[in-house]
């Protein structure tokens, strides 16, 4: 899965940077390649999710990425199956509702042989 899912969203910043000719910058810390990262950010556009993509790519952790995000996005059609499918974490911004499936989810990543870049925006939501 994990695969399959990094090879469908390495095409994503390949249209984003080739097709759209945006030129994606990094700067600040180095992320190490190897080890499990916590990547945290402002959500302040609609594609944010897509630099940490662009980031995991060039560090060779695409199909390592995962994502916090609104329990709501799990029902969408398709992409729902997708967050499913792909362990992504639902929250409902209520910690007596989340604290025990955030535990969980989190205790099923336990393995450090296991590659994982789990993506946050405290935000929550964007504001454009």
């Amino acid at each position: 899965v994990s695969f399959f899912f990094g090879s469908w969203l390495a095409l994503w910043p390949f249209l984003f940077e080739k097709i759209n000719r945006t030129k994606v910058i990094f700067s600040g810390d180095k992320v190490p390649c190897e080890s499990r990262v916590l990547l945290i950010a402002n959500h302040r556009t609609e594609v944010d999710w897509m630099y940490f993509w662009d980031l995991a790519l060039r560090k060779g952790q695409i199909g390592n990425m995962k994502y916090v995000l609104k329990s709501s996005l799990m029902k969408l059609p398709l992409f729902g199956w997708a967050f499913h499918l792909f362990e992504f974490i639902p929250v409902e911004r209520k910690w007596k509702v989340d604290e025990a499936n955030l535990r969980q989810m989190v205790s099923s990543f336990k393995d450090p042989r296991d590659g994982l870049w789990l993506g946050l925006f405290p935000e929550g939501t964007d504001y454009t």
